[in-house]
């Protein structure tokens, strides 16, 4: 058994898919431009304009430098393979590529669950929204959704990096930590404990996501004000939620339970859709629905909608 660092993983997830490599780079190279500029659109959107400067905003930026960060995580490496001849990536690669990937999962659960925290003050108490979200508030809900999202990360890597591995073939396209584990000869309980207590973690999230938005749901039926409000902002974060985590699903139970004789592509695009659909259509779906996003960019873009003060 060789040392771990010495190791260099073959990544199998392009071996069978490759009869026409140059239409797939086209695709990917254009998905990954176009997901990059449609994040950076709104990022600089809401930067630019003071009557953005909010706190659902702040937070729907935060959301797209994440975006950002995942789809970086994975298209450069496949750009690279599939131009390349062989589809290796080194040890230090693999868990750095690991890392980066479940920080962004992560930090996109915590993301949610923040702004959906943000929805239920400015729907259900909107007189207190004014003192209750202040700078301060926003600057610490960001800084412990990086932290706590990145802490998460850096254990579950470091529990992996420390199993010695047997093997080193990964069918997929992309280093994910339950393949890695999978290589291990050793026990892996506590990796398996630690995966159940993320899962709990995020789980909680989601409820506390589902709770919020039965009081959301409640007040929106109350009064059209507040009806408005949710259509514009809640139902946009709702299509996000449903989307990142239906995707998320796909990948882990194929992951565990999927069968050897489904098609390659199929399986790559099962296995990247977390990482390729969410980034790309979380700011089309808010720059749509949101009218003060979406007259801004228009205006950036020499069309001049009327720009109204944002509804919060």
């Amino acid at each position: 058994m060789q040392n771990n660092s010495e190791m260099v993983f073959v990544l199998q997830g392009l071996n069978d898919s490759l009869t026409n490599r140059q239409i797939y780079f086209a695709f990917a190279l254009t998905s990954y431009l176009f997901t990059i500029f449609v994040n950076l659109t709104l990022i600089i959107t809401v930067c630019l304009e003071k009557l953005l400067h909010e706190p659902i905003y702040i937070f729907l930026c935060n959301l797209c430098i994440n975006g950002i960060i995942g789809a970086s995580s994975f298209y450069p490496k496949l750009l690279h393979d599939l131009l390349a001849d062989s589809h290796v990536i080194t040890y230090t690669g693999c868990l750095t590529q690991m890392l980066v990937v479940y920080s962004y999962v992560f930090c996109e659960f915590t993301s949610l669950t923040v702004m959906a925290y943000d929805r239920y003050l400015a729907i259900c108490k909107p007189l207190q929204y004014r003192t209750l979200m202040t700078v301060q508030r926003v600057a610490q809900l960001l800084l412990l959704t990086w932290t706590f999202s990145l802490l998460e990360a850096v254990v579950g890597v470091t529990l992996t990096a420390r199993l010695p591995l047997c093997g080193r073939h990964i069918p997929k396209i992309f280093c994910t930590n339950w393949e890695v584990v999978k290589l291990s000869c050793s026990d892996t309980t506590v990796n398996n404990i630690y995966g159940f207590v993320l899962m709990f973690s995020h789980v909680s999230q989601t409820g506390l996501i589902l709770v919020s938005y039965t009081h959301l749901v409640r007040a929106s039926l109350k009064m059209r004000s507040d009806r408005r409000k949710f259509l514009q902002t809640c139902l946009p974060h709702l299509v996000t939620l449903l989307v990142f985590t239906s995707s998320l699903v796909f990948d882990v139970m194929y992951s565990r339970y999927g069968g050897g004789g489904t098609l390659q592509a199929l399986k790559n695009a099962l296995a990247a859709e977390f990482l390729v659909v969410p980034p790309l259509i979380n700011p089309v779906i808010y720059g749509i629905n949101l009218h003060q996003i979406r007259s801004r960019i228009l205006h950036n873009f020499n069309f001049k909608p009327e720009i109204q003060k944002p509804h919060l």
